[in-house]
């Protein structure tokens, strides 16, 4: 047997995720951030994109809505399909389309190519989300280093949601609303030479079931459609919902690898994390859309003011994410996830008590309000998804992952709809009925959450 000397010795095996699981992870996070930025960014700047574009409360709804269901519509299947083609490639195409939609969106000359164009987008950023997520777990072999680098992954695409408002409002103010389009043009391009350094991923066989993500497309695009548009057409959209989701079960009884298991949903560890995580979506995202709008068409804020009143806000909650994983560490799950809830709880009805009719109404007042609802959806988030993926199979993780994303997302784009439709009405009793509404619906699932177990 021939011996290994200094001259002959094999080189060391190259790291999985390519010259360094580091360059995986910065590419990772960069998609990642980019997904979350536009999911926050557009916000600040829907006025001035009604402004411009001509166009009513309706169309800057759909301006929101198009990324934000198609992002959640497709979240149940896009996994599966990174697994199939290989994560590093599904990523690959998904930050092209992304960017190149970006384009799109920011050269788009009326409200019907921008809201496809957002279209695009949510479907691009669909692939990326799983496909990101692979890379990093790819990349770290080592199980307590690859905690670490998910980790960092998360925090990464929270920090792009607190920045979101502010660099949305900035961009808006300086320049022009179609610059919080062409930022991502940049980034996107910098993923790609990152992703030239990171080893092809394997594809690995995953079964897809297109007749339930076909219903569920047409499902959630009707319900959303029925949600703003209202009136007659809005009844006959609600009626399409209605027989999609039908079809949807159907296919799922039927279907040999459905997208979510019927068996998955009957277990408390898995429904009060998805009801407890929709709710948190609603309360979060549907109020940043309606103050967003508040600030500026009632305040009389400009972009970047109304950016900046979101800053205390969202400033803290990558801290608050990691405080409370270390709680649940030491006390479990339960805890922070009914703690945090009941604490947004209370901050949506000390934002209650404000005269939204009042347009001397005292912003910094205004903006330290609106600071609980976000410590307290920050501090239930992470246990919360912690505890849903203790709740299932190691084997069905993925799905379960999928599956919660999926109804988060749903459930923001909806409320954006429903609060949209609201203000619509009137601002002051539309702002304090979407504040009611989220507060109802915190208040049960928090109530829910005592089910969970202790650890």
């Amino acid at each position: 047997m021939p011996t290994t000397t200094a001259r002959n010795r094999p080189a060391p095996a190259p790291a999985p995720g390519g010259r360094s699981p580091a360059v995986a992870l910065t590419t990772a996070m960069l998609g990642f951030a980019l997904i979350t930025l536009d999911t926050s960014v557009v916000n600040v700047a829907l006025p001035a994109i009604g402004a411009d574009l001509g166009t009513g409360l309706s169309g800057l709804q759909w301006v929101v809505d198009a990324y934000t269901l198609a992002f959640a519509a497709l979240l149940l299947s896009t996994g599966a399909l990174s697994d199939r083609v290989g994560a590093s490639r599904a990523y690959a195409a998904g930050v092209v389309v992304f960017t190149l939609a970006s384009a799109a969106c920011g050269l788009a000359p009326g409200l019907s190519s921008l809201v496809a164009a957002r279209v695009v987008q949510g479907v691009a950023a669909a692939v990326m989300l799983p496909a990101s997520l692979a890379l990093v777990r790819e990349a770290y072999a080592d199980p307590a280093r690859r905690g670490r680098a998910v980790s960092l992954w998360a925090a990464g695409g929270t920090v792009t949601v607190a920045l979101g408002p502010v660099a949305g409002g900035a961009l808006t103010s300086a320049w022009s609303w179609r610059g919080i389009f062409f930022i991502n043009l940049p980034l996107g391009l910098l993923a790609l030479v990152l992703l030239g350094r990171v080893a092809r991923s394997e594809r690995r066989p995953a079964p897809l079931d297109v007749p339930g993500q076909l219903a569920a497309v047409v499902g959630l695009g009707a319900l959303t459609y029925a949600a703003i548009e209202g009136g007659t057409a809005g009844l006959w959209a609600l009626g399409v919902a209605v027989v999609a989701f039908a079809a949807f079960l159907v296919a799922e009884a039927r279907s040999p690898h459905p997208l979510v298991p019927p068996g998955l949903l009957r277990s408390a560890g898995v429904a009060v994390p998805l009801a407890a995580g929709a709710a948190a979506s609603v309360a979060f995202y549907g109020m940043v859309f309606v103050l967003g709008l508040y600030f500026q068409q009632v305040l009389g804020l400009s972009a970047l003011g109304a950016g900046l009143m979101f800053l205390p806000m969202t400033a803290l909650l990558a801290g608050v994410n990691l405080l409370s994983a270390r709680v649940a560490a030491r006390r479990g799950p339960r805890l922070p996830i009914v703690t945090g809830q009941a604490v947004a709880v209370l901050g949506l009805l000390a934002l209650l008590g404000v005269d939204y009719g009042d347009p001397d109404l005292s912003r910094p007042l205004l903006a330290v309000l609106m600071v609980p609802l976000s410590l307290g959806v920050g501090f239930a988030l992470p246990p919360l998804i912690a505890a849903m993926m203790e709740a299932v199979p190691a084997e069905r993780a993925g799905t379960a992952a999928g599956l919660l994303n999926a109804v988060r997302q749903t459930a923001g784009g909806l409320s954006i709809a429903v609060f949209g439709s609201l203000v619509a009405g009137g601002f002051a009793t539309g702002v304090r009925a979407s504040l009611l509404v989220s507060a109802v619906l915190l208040a049960v699932t928090a109530l829910a959450s005592t089910r969970l177990p202790r650890r």
